[in-house]
């Protein structure tokens, strides 16, 4: 899936969780200097910027099929090497790589196997392929509020929960069908504190990722059932969603 809003909507909708992931996503991934990175669908740049922290920018490279995300990673980051391209088709050389990420990117991936398995083909031997994905199965990701409101107001709505990586376990097995070894995986959490609900429930008419295109499909009648739905589900402002992301990583034989 190729984002095609424009990069400051990202940052409004889901940027304010993944900029707090990236710092223990990249230690769970074992990032440390003197490595060479690679960031797997990118986006604005979130990880980008947090490996930069971490390493050299002319150590950091970055990816992502969404031409507005790659303009504004370059944007943020102007020393890196960012690319427009897939997960599956990654322009990189065998063994480019200490590590490559993904940061909130499997599930869009169309054949999360193959994306892994490439990030793997970019990875030196034994390098670290980590992945995250939110927890949208067990309840714990940052859009549960709203699926489950969604789910009051529109029992037959589908939501995120089946997507790949979204749920415990799944990481690890596409991993190893990837080829990877010596699999781990564990859930990562983040805390955000949101000051209004406004604040909260405005970004999901920025018609970002499958929750944003639910809402702005939504005449205003049904939008309007649903945040009251919404509202009605969260404490009192400001309110604090705790967020959670199963994490994998495992090595390139």
């Amino acid at each position: 899936m190729s984002f095609s809003v424009p990069a400051e909507a990202y940052d409004r909708f889901m940027g304010r969780y993944s900029g707090r992931l990236a710092p223990g996503f990249a230690r769970f991934a074992g990032v440390e200097p003197g490595q060479r990175v690679l960031d797997v669908g990118c986006g604005p740049g979130a990880l980008t910027t947090e490996l930069v922290r971490l390493l050299e920018p002319s150590a950091v490279a970055a990816v992502d099929p969404s031409e507005p995300f790659v303009e504004a990673a370059r944007e943020r980051n102007p020393e890196v090497r960012v690319e427009r391209a897939s997960a599956e088709n990654l322009p990189f050389s065998d063994g480019d790589f200490d590590a490559a990420l993904a940061q909130l990117v499997v599930h869009f991936m169309t054949d999360p196997v193959a994306g892994i398995a490439e990030m793997g083909r970019v990875t030196r031997a034994d390098g670290f392929v980590a992945a995250c994905v939110w927890d949208h199965a067990g309840g714990r990701g940052p859009l549960a509020t709203f699926w489950d409101a969604v789910h009051a107001v529109d029992p037959d709505a589908g939501d995120e929960s089946h997507l790949p990586g979204a749920r415990e376990g799944d990481l690890s097995r596409l991993f190893t069908e990837a080829g990877l070894h010596d699999v781990e995986e564990t859930l990562l959490s983040v805390t955000v504190e949101h000051p209004t609900f406004e604040e909260w429930w405005e970004p999901f008419e920025l018609g970002v990722g499958p929750a944003g295109g639910y809402t702005s499909g939504l005449d205003p009648r049904r939008r309007e059932a649903l945040r009251e739905a919404c509202r009605a589900r969260l404490d009192d402002p400001p309110f604090v969603v705790i967020a959670g992301a199963w994490a994998a990583r495992g090595r390139r034989r």
